[in-house]
């Protein structure tokens, strides 16, 4: 059975690129073409202790391939929740560039 029939609207899931991962609320999901339509929260960078966040709440949403989505377990994430309150706010144009960046180095390595 795909695991991405599971998914339920506002559940945490992630991407995975080398060692950041996208975090992203799932606002629904698109069975007939195979796509999530997520609302990205924030970029966690697992490369530096302690991890560093990057908040994406201010970005776009993104449509992307079902397949790549992992589920985020709660233990995992609710730490990074706490960590949203000192995290200094980035304007929409940055954070967008955050996200493209992200969105680029997973195409690439899709790609490869």
């Amino acid at each position: 059975m795909d695991k991405s029939l599971d998914f339920k609207p506002r559940q945490i899931l992630f991407l995975e690129c080398g060692t950041e991962r996208l975090y992203t609320e799932l606002i629904q999901v698109v069975k007939e073409r195979q796509l999530c339509w997520v609302r990205p929260l924030f970029l966690a960078d697992k490369s530096i202790e302690p991890h560093k966040i990057t908040d994406l709440r201010s970005s776009s949403d993104l449509l992307w391939s079902i397949n790549l989505f992992q589920p985020a377990m709660e233990v995992e994430v609710i730490p990074f929740f706490s960590d949203f309150a000192h995290l200094e706010e980035l304007s929409s144009i940055t954070a967008k560039q955050q996200l493209h960046n992200f969105i680029q180095k997973l195409w690439v390595q899709g790609s490869v």
